[in-house]
């Protein structure tokens, strides 16, 4: 297969930043990226951050119409290792919690589960009534990782960059993957570090 490969799908939740971000350490790290937008994350990524999606899609080896079904990512004969869905609106996890899926998005998540391949839903959302919770006990059954981007404090943050590096470095810890985002209890900071 050669370069290690990942699709990322950015929904219309808020939090684009996630996925943008995602992007530019996966390309530093040397992995392959597919890239898929739903139609309401395109109106998400042009709200909040005022970029073209041509910018975004260029950091993506391979770029995907979201209604395009018959693309690699919709088949499970296409080796990956795995999705990440950076931020992950309630309505896509509810499709794939369901099965029932409408887009390439959702689609593609639905291959990477049945294949038990790895599948890190960023789910952004609060508060979460009971059909949330259902959504997201289902999809964890269902071998599916929810990981909602939730900042942590220990490691100081400054800036919004901070806290958003944290929740996807710690995203891509879930694929094996070594990035340099975030700083590390026990490493850089906190009891036994070598700082």
């Amino acid at each position: 297969m050669g370069a290690p490969r990942l699709i990322v799908g950015i929904s219309g939740a808020s939090g684009a930043i996630y996925g943008h971000t995602a992007l530019k350490a996966l390309r530093l790290a040397g992995v392959e990226t597919h890239l898929v937008i739903s139609r309401s994350g395109q109106i998400t990524i042009a709200h909040e951050l005022k970029i073209k999606i041509s910018e975004l899609s260029a950091l993506a080896d391979v770029v995907y119409r979201f209604d395009d079904i018959g693309a690699a990512i919709s088949s499970g004969s296409f080796p990956t290792m795995g999705m990440l869905v950076a931020p992950c609106s309630i309505r896509t996890l509810a499709e794939i919690a369901s099965g029932v899926t409408s887009s390439l998005l959702t689609r593609a998540a639905d291959v990477v589960l049945k294949e038990r391949r790895r599948l890190v839903l960023m789910v952004r959302e609060t508060p979460f009534h009971l059909g949330h919770l259902r959504s997201m006990t289902q999809v964890t059954e269902m071998g599916a990782i929810v990981m909602p981007p939730v900042p942590a404090f220990y490691t100081c943050p400054v800036t919004i960059e901070d806290i958003v590096n944290h929740s996807v470095g710690r995203a891509l810890d879930l694929f094996g993957l070594n990035n340099n985002l975030t700083p590390r209890w026990g490493e850089s900071i906190g009891i036994g570090s070598t700082r």
